[in-house]
């Protein structure tokens, strides 16, 4: 009568063992950090994206479609969610927006979630976003810089920081 037992009891072990597995994160996961693309000059504080803008964003969609995107966050501007747009529409997924003002938030949510994410952000924050994910020092942005990808991949709780132009990602 005691093997019956005991054999249920390891049945139920191991079931279980195998169902915590199966809900808790990546322990390698990949992030996706860009700044918004090209935006237009009509001197407004929240301007759109101009034709080249709108073909990056496209590129960047298309460059992102197999890497098993689960979340894609944007700041609250025009241009930000416009050059996140097609990743969505590509995906299905919503946009997340996040406060570029308090980016150590937006480090913790997704260090917390370890997902493959894209983040699109602004020359000012998006630098500062990938540093405090790498815990290492990343160059600033200059205003006119569209092209950058700042790739932090993450395996077992180490992010490592790739700086990729998206010039010679984005060619067939």
């Amino acid at each position: 009568m005691r093997h019956p037992v005991l054999l249920m009891l390891v049945l139920v072990l191991v079931f279980c063992t195998g169902c915590s597995h199966a809900t808790q994160p990546d322990s390698q996961y990949s992030l996706y950090l860009v700044r918004h693309a090209e935006k237009q000059a009509d001197g407004s504080k929240d301007p759109g994206l101009t034709a080249a803008g709108e073909q990056r964003a496209e590129k960047l969609a298309t460059w992102l479609a197999d890497k098993n995107i689960i979340d894609v966050w944007s700041s609250d501007y025009q241009r930000s969610r416009h050059t996140a747009k097609p990743s969505l529409a590509n995906s299905g997924l919503e946009l997340k927006l996040y406060d570029p003002r308090d980016l150590p938030a937006l480090a913790a949510k997704l260090r917390d979630r370890q997902n493959n994410a894209v983040v699109v952000g602004h020359s000012n924050t998006t630098p500062q976003l990938a540093g405090l994910l790498c815990n290492c020092v990343v160059a600033d942005m200059d205003d006119l810089e569209y092209d950058l990808l700042f790739v932090v991949s993450v395996t077992d709780g180490e992010a490592k920081l790739d700086v990729l132009s998206q010039k010679n990602i984005f060619q067939p």
